[in-house]
């Protein structure tokens, strides 16, 4: 067996063995392990701290061989901030659904992305509540049915989907922007390219970093694992293009 097999096969160091408790098709794992495999590659696991808020992802101290704490709902980039302020030599990350980031902590989020925070946020868009039942989200797409949109989401009551590395970037800070999807292995290995230059970043001390990445949610869409992967692409993609949006370069890469 090569090395480079070897290294395929192998669980990141980063990441633990706990069996999960995401649902079949979720593709929340996979975003963990792209994580993990950049804190390990970084060298950083022994000075890396995750800040896990109320969503699908609040056991996600479960699956990281890293510190991790716990925030009220949507408050991660308050609890970030204070401990990166407090302890600047780690390597501190936020792990958050759009329920999560993009509702009730859209104050948070904006706010210490104008600060020029130099923490990372991991912002995971399923374009719906997950943990608690599959309402309609802050980036549900327009006539989505979710469980309070039966009829579909209507533009005209409920305002259009939020794009949020756009909005984000557009703010005069320097920072790092950028979204990126995992519902295909050419994709997974996109949005590690992403992750891991965010860390880098931190790594480095240079500026607020967050990647959007476009996951699927089959148990609250009501469909099947594999159609997901579809409906993400025909439905979610076209609204929310994948890119860098920006660079504390100031340029795009």
């Amino acid at each position: 067996m090569t090395k480079d097999l070897l290294t395929i096969l192998s669980r990141p160091e980063a990441l633990s063995s706990n069996i999960t408790h995401y649902c079949p098709g979720c593709t929340h794992g996979i975003i963990h392990r792209l994580v993990a495999e950049v804190i390990d590659e970084l060298a950083v696991r022994e000075r890396t701290v995750g800040v896990a808020p109320v969503g699908c992802s609040v056991l996600a101290y479960n699956y990281f061989n890293v510190d991790f704490m716990e925030s009220p709902h949507g408050r991660a980039p308050a609890l970030a901030t204070g401990f990166k302020r407090l302890r600047p030599d780690m390597i501190v990350f936020t792990y958050q659904g759009d329920g999560d980031l993009a509702s009730i902590g859209m104050g948070e989020i904006i706010h210490a992305a104008n600060r020029g925070e130099k923490f990372t946020v991991i912002f995971v868009n399923n374009a719906i509540y997950g943990m608690t039942g599959g309402q309609m989200a802050p980036t549900t797409m327009p006539l989505q049915k979710t469980t309070t949109s039966p009829m579909g989401r209507n533009v005209e009551t409920a305002g259009y989907p939020i794009r949020v590395a756009e909005l984000i970037s557009s703010l005069a800070t320097p920072a790092y922007i950028a979204r990126a999807a995992v519902h295909t292995p050419m994709h997974a290995i996109g949005a590690k390219q992403k992750i891991k230059k965010a860390f880098s970043y931190q790594v480095k001390g240079t500026c607020f970093s967050l990647v959007e990445v476009l996951s699927t949610c089959p148990t609250n869409w009501g469909i099947a694992p594999e159609a997901s992967t579809r409906w993400l692409e025909e439905n979610m993609m076209p609204y929310y293009p994948l890119g860098t949006f920006k660079t504390p370069e100031g340029k795009l890469k």
